[in-house]
């Protein structure tokens, strides 16, 4: 895909400059851009429908939960879930696994002599690491090879009857890399343990079918996708989410309430306690609607352009290092490096001089940054209205701060 100039004007901010150079904006793995049909999504509900949701008689709530349960049914239909039951809105892909980690150890709580399990992989993100630790699971780690390729054999061999699920990450957030995960899937499943499917990297930048990958449970942020920060959404098979209790208690969550005992609301509201967001799932709708105008199959066939344009250049560097080039896999996006013995930190800071915006440091993702041998390291990450000449200003950029060491 040839990036259209039109899509490049929808995001305002690209368009400034940085210490008087042109921004070429590379940390999308962290967050992306916002367009102006979302910010402008956000202004007109606060201005115009503003009003709380559910149970509200008057028309501009009504109005309101009439788009955040539309939003609903556009994230159901965007993952291709079954049922709007199986969608809980939450804050991100943070909250989205802590709910389940909270709800799942009260589901089937461990005894004193048994200490429950969940298989990670080596490349998690803190997030599916510390809310598990949190609620007293024993981490069992899938392992991998130098280049970045999960070892399936020795997952096969993780599973013991404590095993209660299996959580990975769909593509990493240092490497790239799309991992096996029908596979590992299937392998879990052969065991009766259900999946949870991290897929805050993977749903920007590539078409995802819930009920193909057949994972029990799935999550992912809207910010990562063009969305608004602080709204995601945790997807549930509709049997699993019956048999959990709730994460939190308030309001919106329940059926009845006495002092002596509360029952709980209907699906999916009995895991949203509280007011949600609605204006943020209603953005959230809006930038869905956007990516999905592109076409998802575009979008990752763009970025995959720019990822190996970028590779052919960068390999190119002497005393390069570039984590996770596996001929098992191709890298997707992000791709993280090294540059001799430069620190990480100061090649960040002084592409950023530059107009550069990359990301530096161990990416919330220690275990896998010190399997890799490092303490740190720089990344650079695709959007969609990324461009090859922009791919050009990095090169010659990085090429020159090089030059200074």
């Amino acid at each position: 895909m040839k990036m259209n100039k039109s899509i490049r004007d929808d995001f305002p901010i690209l368009s400034r400059s940085v210490y008087g150079r042109p921004l070429v904006y590379f940390d999308n793995a962290a967050t992306t851009q916002k367009p102006r049909q979302v910010v402008e999504a956000i202004a007109d509900e606060y201005y115009n429908e503003n009003a709380n949701v559910h149970r509200g008689v008057h028309f501009l709530s009504q109005q309101a939960t009439e788009l955040h349960e539309q939003s609903r049914e556009t994230v159901r239909q965007f993952i291709h879930a079954r049922s709007v039951n199986e969608i809980i809105f939450t804050r991100g892909t943070t909250e989205s696994i802590n709910l389940l980690a909270s709800s799942l150890s009260k589901l089937n709580p461990a005894n004193n002599e048994v200490q429950l399990e969940v298989i990670v992989s080596q490349m998690e993100h803190h997030s599916n690491i510390v809310p598990w630790q949190l609620n007293g699971y024993k981490l069992r780690v899938i392992p991998m090879s130098d280049d970045g390729v999960l070892d399936l054999e020795s997952y096969k061999e993780l599973f013991t009857s404590q095993t209660q699920l299996v959580s990975v990450t769909h593509v990493s957030n240092v490497l790239g890399i799309e991992n096996p995960i029908e596979e590992i899937i299937r392998i879990a499943h052969q065991h009766g343990v259900p999946v949870l499917v991290d897929g805050a990297q993977s749903t920007p930048h590539m078409k995802v079918d819930i009920q193909q990958l057949d994972c029990d449970f799935f999550a992912f942020s809207g910010h990562k996708i063009y969305g608004p920060t602080g709204v995601g959404v945790l997807y549930g098979k509709e049997g699993w989410l019956d048999k959990l209790p709730p994460y939190q208690g308030g309001g919106e969550m329940i059926k009845q309430v006495t002092f002596e005992r509360t029952t709980f609301n209907e699906l999916p509201y009995k895991f949203e306690a509280g007011t949600p967001d609605y204006v943020g799932t209603h953005a959230l709708a809006v930038a869905l609607d956007y990516v999905s105008a592109i076409g998802m199959e575009t979008i990752h066939q763009h970025e995959s352009e720019l990822a190996h344009y970028a590779l052919q250049q960068m390999q190119q560097i002497p005393d390069i290092q570039i984590y996770g080039l596996s001929p098992q896999h191709q890298v997707l996006n992000p791709i993280s490096f090294n540059v001799g013995t430069i620190h990480h930190l100061d090649l960040g800071t002084l592409l950023d001089r530059l107009g550069i915006a990359v990301r530096t440091g161990h990416h919330c993702a220690e275990p896998l940054i010190h399997r890799l041998g490092t303490e740190g390291a720089v990344r650079i990450s695709f959007g969609l209205y990324n461009t090859k000449e922009e791919v050009d200003v990095f090169i010659a950029g990085l090429k020159r701060v090089i030059q200074m060491f």
